[in-house]
């Protein structure tokens, strides 16, 4: 929570694991949330499988697997695609669209690192800075 503290708004990209997770994070800011492929329980289909938003000017769509990712970003506008599932922490850009995956702040998965990530969307150009958490 401490990481996520002073953001504008909070976006997960699925894999929730509970309806108290969304609540929580929004003490902080207002949050976007999307399901995951866990995410099966009745609770969860209050969440859409992908959206797409804009923040501070900028197209954002969250989908949680890219793999998954049935549109074409760049000549929809979109400035950016937030993705999870692999709970692996990245940033690419592609044909001028940043495709992030934050990682996985719940419980450790595989080996990978605990993260989030952070984008102030007010500065150009966009840095992810990721954030490892101490578990």
């Amino acid at each position: 929570m401490e990481a996520l503290r002073g953001c504008a708004h909070i976006l997960h990209a699925g894999d929730i694991g509970g309806p108290e997770i969304v609540a929580q994070l929004g003490a902080l800011a207002p949050v976007t949330a999307i399901r995951g492929n866990v995410d099966t329980a009745a609770w969860a289909g209050r969440y859409p499988e992908e959206v797409t938003i804009t923040l501070a000017g900028v197209r954002i769509h969250m989908v949680h697997d890219v793999k998954e990712l049935a549109l074409d970003a760049a000549a929809e506008g979109i400035g950016m695609v937030v993705s999870g599932h692999s709970h692996k922490a990245g940033h690419v850009v592609r044909e001028g669209v940043h495709y992030v995956n934050p990682g996985s702040a719940g419980p450790r998965r595989f080996r990978l690192a605990v993260t989030v990530a952070r984008v102030d969307l007010g500065v150009r150009p966009w840095r992810v800075e990721f954030i490892e958490l101490a578990v």
